[in-house]
């Protein structure tokens, strides 16, 4: 009896042993083996038409990096109006990866156009085709992985867009970038940061929120508010215009602030938006 329960087990450890030995015959045979490839990094990429610095669509080279440079053919379709809403910057329908990396670019010009109908439009990029031919296009079932890319470019209100803002204090004149001016109505506007080196902030960190009214002729109103930035009882308001030549922004801001107890005190600042 004990023998054929001695037989027994080792018959189960040589089974356990087989299904080891098949598991990693199985993962074995999973190994990557090729072709390499080259494929979009992204799938999708959103941007609103006021962004105006250049896009990257970055291709890139999945496999070892090569002594000479990668072509990569592409097309483009869409709704987007070439000429009216973009630009291709540099060779349209070419990237090429340069020898010694892994990547390249294709570098989309967004163009303004700006008409307080909000829209968006998209462009389609497909890979077509790869030198050298040891390489191909998309991975998976069809080449089908990577291989295109949606750009959608959403419409923006007149104002809408990133600003650098600027003030002037006697002979000095204070600058920040990169203040955001946005919209979901094309009236209403939320500017990110009025604080452009404001003297009675402690920091420049300090970015306070404003808002504003386009009154549709090319003036602004500026309403009466606070924000968690301002005292309790202190208020900010004004009256401003925009330039549709140069798309400026001027606002003439007045603040009511509590210096004591006892007074208020009014502060008045001209301050000027241009687009980035």
């Amino acid at each position: 009896m004990r023998k054929h329960k001695l037989y027994g087990l080792i018959g189960m450890v040589m089974l356990l042993g087989m299904a080891i030995v098949a598991c990693e015959t199985s993962d074995v045979d999973r190994t990557f083996e090729g072709p390499y490839f080259v494929r979009f990094t992204d799938t999708t990429v959103t941007y609103k038409e006021s962004y105006s610095k250049p896009i990257a669509i970055q291709v890139h080279n999945v496999g070892p990096i090569l002594d000479q440079p990668i072509t990569v053919n592409y097309v483009v379709s869409g709704t987007a109006r070439e000429g009216k809403e973009y630009t291709i910057v540099g060779t349209k329908g070419t990237v090429v990866i340069p020898a010694k990396a892994s990547s390249g670019n294709i570098m989309v010009q967004l163009i303004n156009n700006a008409n307080n109908i909000l829209e968006s439009s998209s462009l389609t990029f497909t890979l077509t085709g790869v030198q050298p031919s040891t390489l191909q296009v998309g991975f998976g079932k069809n080449s089908i992985v990577g291989k295109t890319l949606v750009l959608t470019i959403q419409d923006d209100c007149l104002l809408g867009g990133s600003y650098t803002g600027t003030q002037k204090y006697g002979a000095q004149t204070a600058t920040v970038s990169n203040i955001a001016i946005t919209s979901t109505d094309c009236k209403n506007y939320l500017l990110s940061n009025w604080n452009i080196g404001i003297p009675f902030f402690s920091f420049d960190a300090i970015k306070p929120t404003l808002t504003f009214i386009d009154n549709g002729d090319n003036s602004l109103t500026v309403p009466t508010q606070g924000n968690a930035e301002l005292g309790s009882t202190d208020t900010i308001k004004g009256s401003g215009a925009w330039n549709p030549r140069d798309k400026k922004i001027t606002l003439n801001l007045q603040f009511k602030i509590a210096l004591s107890s006892t007074k208020d005190t009014t502060l008045n600042y001209v301050q000027t938006y241009t687009p980035q």
